[in-house]
């Protein structure tokens, strides 16, 4: 008989401080680790806040905000006995969301994680990957493959895996600069307060020079401007993060819209790329609009 889906943690200092002194517990299992969560109802109103923050036109559920529910089933996972790794100095490589139909507002999802260890690469890094599947009704809403580097090689090459195929040429689309403030600002949207997003002295404390910005922060606003440039939501996307933009800087996005690819750089080097498809169901707008 299945058992009943527990309901899906929230983010909160409380989850931070387990997870800054979680300890893998011994005989933890390195194989599939599945869990189920429930969710009562999509908050509409974090949705509103998303959009405005990110720069969403339209009124639908972005892509990138399920993220933040994909998020907190990741998170509750990796804090489980059965997880064999430490959270602290893990890092999000790699993200990949797929959007399935749009849910109907007021009624739960059940949101299923499955963990899959890989094998050390040739350098000793080992690499977590997380699948989640969002159900509603037995209809798939969206589906979340996040993959975090949770134990470093030698230094030659433990960090993200670089691209094995060439750019295509890609045009400029847009840029923004991000303020002191914008790891706050997303922190609160999110509920991720990771210190390294927020001040300097935060930062620092964890071993950086300066505060960084979430990478799924470049991310949604990437996702934003690819929307508008292309007239249609997207329905799937991509981003394999490559170095990290600091609070301050100025990003840019470039991409081909018929090829599908994109790049996010910053100071001269590319921080995120990836491939994205729009939702050939919806209409193509002339100028997709901000919220």
């Amino acid at each position: 008989m299945a058992t009943m889906p527990e309901k899906l943690p929230t983010l909160s200092a409380s989850t931070l401080l387990r997870a800054l002194f979680k300890r893998p517990a011994r005989g933890a299992s390195a194989g599939p680790i599945p869990t189920r969560y429930l969710l009562d109802r999509i908050d509409l109103e974090q949705v509103a806040r998303y959009r405005s923050g990110l720069g969403f036109g339209g009124t639908r559920i972005p892509l990138t905000y399920y993220y933040l529910l994909a998020q907190r089933a990741h998170l509750a996972t990796m804090l489980g006995a059965a997880f064999p790794f430490r959270l602290v100095g893990a890092i999000h490589v790699d993200n990949t969301l797929r959007a399935g139909v749009q849910p109907v507002t007021g009624r739960p999802l059940e949101l299923a994680t499955e963990v899959r260890i890989e094998p050390p690469s040739a350098n000793g890094a080992v690499h977590a990957v997380l699948d989640t599947q969002a159900t509603q009704d037995g209809q798939l809403v969206f589906a979340c493959s996040s993959t975090y580097l949770v134990a470093r090689g030698k230094r030659s090459g433990g960090g993200p895996r670089a691209s094995a195929t060439a750019a295509p040429a890609l045009a400029s689309v847009s840029a923004w600069r991000l303020s002191a403030a914008s790891g706050r600002h997303y922190a609160a949207l999110s509920g991720d307060w990771n210190p390294i997003h927020l001040w300097r002295w935060s930062a620092r404390l964890m071993g950086l020079k300066a505060p960084i910005i979430h990478g799924m922060h470049t991310l949604g606003r990437a996702c934003a401007e690819l929307e508008r440039a292309g007239g249609r939501p997207l329905a799937r996307l991509d981003g394999r993060f490559r170095a990290t933009i600091e609070l301050g800087a100025e990003a840019a996005l470039a991409a081909s819209l018929a090829d599908g690819r994109f790049t996010v750089g910053t100071g001269g080097r590319v921080a995120v790329e990836g491939e994205f498809a729009f939702d050939s169901s919806q209409p193509m707008q002339a100028a997709y609009p901000r919220s």
